[in-house]
């Protein structure tokens, strides 16, 4: 479900000046560049597919789908394509359009009554569009600990109702700020207008028409698991398996689990504006969805790079829109633990350009060094040795946010906590939408646990003042955060606020927005 929300910051960094040439990378070409890339990012596997002119030139796999059985990737491998899941929930309101059982901008209040927001009037004007456009005044990834890390007990109800406690961070429709779980929402209206569940009808109405074949909206619809590949993280430097994320509630968000073989099908249908088949006979959707799809709904800003010259730049229905040396680029980006994708298409070229990766970070890495570096062949620019740039960048931010983790550790290491009074501590603490956290004491420690989420609970180690750091029982994903008590005039716990200690946590541990307070016995 996750975007590379560090693309865009690279492109800044990586200013460059253009050479015109003519070339097309040829697939020896393609092979040479992905394996020199594999050769510099820790990554155990990709699939990597490249559609031109309405045909597929290049679908392959490389490395190993885990480190453990040393089993190849190969074109039908199926990884998690996580938010890249986002266009087939908007492909889907589309064709739920088209058969008349919904209007684009019909209120959702009038499909789900029970859906709440933040104030009345958002609610009663909240249409269908704005669930999938990232522009509901919620900041960046609010909410996402509901199913973040996966294990969670939320369930629908919870999630429609838990809007109305979150403050937003901008006017209704000003600004973009990436959400999932109005995304979630999305599946929820698209089950209740079509009388199935959104992976039912992502199956029947889009996977089974493209002959999508080892394509799966839900890791549990995935039978044969010998082609799956394994989920991996990157730990001091080493790569290690780790469990594959599982979506809750429904996978409109970031559900699907797809291949290269079977994304060149999906690539081929976008640039043919939603046709397929023998001479392109059938549609799955009209052209004018398809350009309500790729129309932009809510306005970002645009990259200055003079590389590209882009003019514009913003979110479409579940596709991120802007422009490129005067051809419009459509992509997307997907992020789940240990699986990171990237889909671009440049109509005007007539290309597609799909990389699946199984490893966390350095997948999102070797994703944007090897579209670009493609992207950049078809646009006639000169060789920019992304590759190399991407590894210089990744290595020094590696570096850096091991450097500030560490020094939090080392401070706690030989931090005196002879003052701190457990007693003041432990309760009972209450978040509105996500429920209770527990601070308790167990041999002679003091630990944290959220009730609601089991995978959140770890030992609350002292830092300094009232704050303590807690390294949680979940590693998949470096979110070891910071957790501060705000105490009363007898030194007793009142609340408590967390935050990550990295800089560099994923946004979808949006500790921030919780707003925990004791709960009086």
């Amino acid at each position: 479900m996750k975007i590379s929300a560090i693309k865009k910051t690279i492109l800044l960094m990586l200013l460059g000046f253009t050479v015109m040439v003519n070339a097309q990378m040829n697939t020896k070409q393609v092979d040479s560049l992905v394996n020199y890339a594999m050769s510099k990012f820790n990554v155990a596997g990709c699939a990597v597919a490249v559609v031109k002119d309405g045909e597929v030139i290049h679908s392959k796999g490389y490395g190993v789908k885990s480190i453990v059985t040393k089993s190849p990737v190969n074109e039908h491998t199926q990884f998690a394509i996580a938010s890249n899941s986002k266009a087939f929930t908007t492909a889907a309101l589309a064709i739920l359009v088209e058969e008349g059982k919904i209007n684009w901008l019909d209120k959702v209040k009038d499909h789900i009554p029970e859906f709440t927001m933040y104030n009345q009037y958002v609610e009663d004007n909240f249409n269908i569009q704005d669930l999938v456009t990232h522009r509901s005044g919620l900041g960046l990834g609010m909410g996402d600990l509901m199913f973040f890390p996966d294990g969670t007990d939320f369930k629908m109800e919870d999630l429609l109702s838990s809007f109305q406690y979150f403050k937003p961070k901008s006017a209704f429709r000003t600004k973009w700020d990436y959400d999932n779980l109005l995304y979630i929402v999305a599946g929820e209206l698209i089950a209740r207008k079509s009388g199935m569940t959104w992976e039912a009808f992502i199956k029947r109405n889009i996977l089974e028409p493209l002959a999508m074949d080892n394509t799966y909206a839900s890791l549990d619809r995935i039978k044969d698991t010998s082609n799956l590949s394994a989920s991996h993280a990157v730990e001091n430097g080493e790569i290690r398996v780790i469990p594959t994320f599982k979506e809750m509630m429904n996978g409109a968000a970031g559900g699907i689990f797809s291949n290269a073989g079977d994304l060149s099908k999906w690539m081929l249908l976008q640039l043919n504006k939603g046709k397929f088949g023998d001479s392109l006979k059938q549609q799955l959707f009209s052209k004018q969805n398809h350009r309500e799809m790729w129309k932009v709904h809510t306005v970002m800003s645009a990259d200055p790079n003079p590389r590209y010259n882009s003019h514009f730049a913003g979110y479409g229905l579940g596709w991120f829109l802007s422009d490129i040396k005067g051809n419009m680029k459509v992509e997307h980006t997907g992020g789940l633990p240990g699986m990171l994708s990237n889909t671009v298409l440049i109509p005007d070229l007539n290309l597609g350009v799909v990389i699946l990766t199984n490893t966390s970070d350095d997948g999102g890495a070797l994703f944007s060094a090897v579209a670009n570096a493609i992207t950049d062949d078809y646009l006639g620019l000169d060789n920019f040795n992304w590759v190399d740039k991407y590894a210089a960048y990744y290595k020094q931010r590696a570096t850096g946010d091991g450097d500030a983790s560490k020094k939090v550790w080392d401070a706690i290491a030989t931090a005196d906590a002879s003052h701190i009074k457990h007693k003041n501590y432990t309760g009972f603490y209450k978040d509105n939408w996500f429920g209770k956290a527990e601070v308790f004491k167990k041999k002679g420690k003091l630990y944290i646990q959220f009730l609601r989420s089991p995978k959140l609970n770890g030992e609350l180690q002292y830092y300094k003042d009232n704050t303590f750091a807690v390294k949680w029982e979940y590693q998949d994903m470096n979110a070891d955060a910071f957790v501060t008590f705000s105490l009363d005039a007898k030194e007793k716990a009142e609340s408590i606020a967390i935050k990550g200690i990295s800089p560099n946590i994923d946004f979808s541990f949006d500790f921030q927005d919780l707003d925990l307070q004791r709960v009086i016995d």
